[in-house]
């Protein structure tokens, strides 16, 4: 840390003066149990003297940027001030050397962004320009219902999954795509294939319209761990395709090429809810699955999560609101207000039982 501060004297931008001087707080100076308290005391002022009106514990530091850089007193004093705002908005109090919390992993479809109605709308557009139409289904045409979909993504995950499903319950269709009904495995994958990339098409036109916008709290519970310290991965089981277009327009480009680890459903074999995924991810985090905590929306996620040994909280959506999430660390309308030390605590406290 007094590397971090001593680097003030060099001709940083106003941005990064403003991120290190709101590093100590995210400190964990009030933690007396922290082996690395000893290291970082001498040069970090606690938390309350900083708050009080009238402190002049910033008063060398400001002195120190005002003589390298000429700004003024008011110049020098907001950057300070907006340093502190941004060390509030949910970012840990405390180290990551006190926690057993190491890595926060998100899902993405229904936890970063409300997306149920949109594939829906998406896999309907496509069943609609195939002309596709099952033996079983209601009038012939294939089409999703807002009930049924909530039952089916609930069942199955994965896209292509979900379409194999639909269509063995109900009889392989005939459509534009091929002749007549699929005969074989390699007539029924290219059907699949064809409309689950027009769909992912259709979903990205959704999604680049600029009118979706990630769900309540997630960028600041993801921007807050990176500030703590801690890994941060997004685990889905749609397309990489797709899921690299929504991530780059709804949490932007420069958070998106920041994650420690990113996996969609390409990567694995097997769907949620199989673990593979979180157990892919443990590996290339390289952090052992008792130290990630992950944040899904459904039974299925929780399940895959539970499945790969990792504690999971759960961010409700309408879809999966009446679930039962038993053994989920904690559930969620959203992720408005919750803190990195809200999660890490869930984390130590799963790991207290444990040992």
């Amino acid at each position: 840390m007094a590397a971090g501060v001593h680097a003030l004297h060099s001709p940083f931008s106003t941005a990064r003066i403003s991120h290190a001087v709101r590093r100590p707080s995210q400190e964990c100076s009030s933690q007396p149990q922290c082996p690395c308290i000893a290291s970082v005391t001498s040069h970090i002022p606690s938390k309350a003297p900083a708050q009080q009106a009238g402190s002049t514990s910033k008063a060398p530091l400001l002195r120190s940027l005002q003589h390298s850089r000429g700004w003024s007193s008011t110049k020098l004093t907001h950057a300070v001030t907006r340093g502190e705002r941004k060390a509030h908005r949910g970012a840990g109090t405390r180290s990551p050397c006190c926690a057993a919390l190491k890595a926060l992993v998100f899902d993405c479809d229904g936890v970063i962004l409300e997306s149920e109605d949109l594939h829906r709308e998406a896999y309907n557009a496509a069943f609609k320009e195939f002309d596709v139409r099952c033996p079983n289904a209601p009038d012939g045409a294939v089409v999703w219902t807002p009930d049924f979909y909530d039952m089916l993504q609930n069942t199955v995950g994965g896209g292509k999954p979900k379409m194999r499903w639909y269509f063995s319950k109900n009889g392989w269709p005939t459509s534009t795509i091929l002749p007549e009904a699929p005969k074989n495995e390699e007539e029924q994958a290219k059907l699949v294939d064809t409309l689950q990339d027009w769909k992912s098409a259709k979903f990205r036109d959704f999604i680049g319209s600029g009118s979706v916008k990630p769900r309540p709290g997630i960028l600041e519970v993801m921007d807050a761990a990176r500030a703590t310290g801690l890994k941060v991965a997004v685990c889905s089981a749609s397309t990489k395709e797709s899921c690299v277009f929504t991530l780059s327009n709804l949490i932007g480009k420069d958070r998106f090429e920041s994650l420690d680890c990113f996996l969609a459903g390409d990567d694995v074999n097997k769907k949620k809810p199989d673990p593979e995924i979180y157990v892919e991810a443990v590996k290339r985090l390289g952090i052992p699955a008792e130290k990630c905590l992950v944040i899904e929306d459904s039974a299925i996620g929780l399940a895959a999560a539970l499945g790969g040994g990792m504690s999971c909280v759960i961010t409700t959506t309408p879809s999966t609101a009446s679930q039962k999430f038993e053994g989920a660390a904690a559930v969620y309308g959203d992720m408005d207000g919750v803190t990195i030390d809200e999660l890490m605590a869930l984390v130590d406290k799963k790991a207290a039982v444990a040992s």
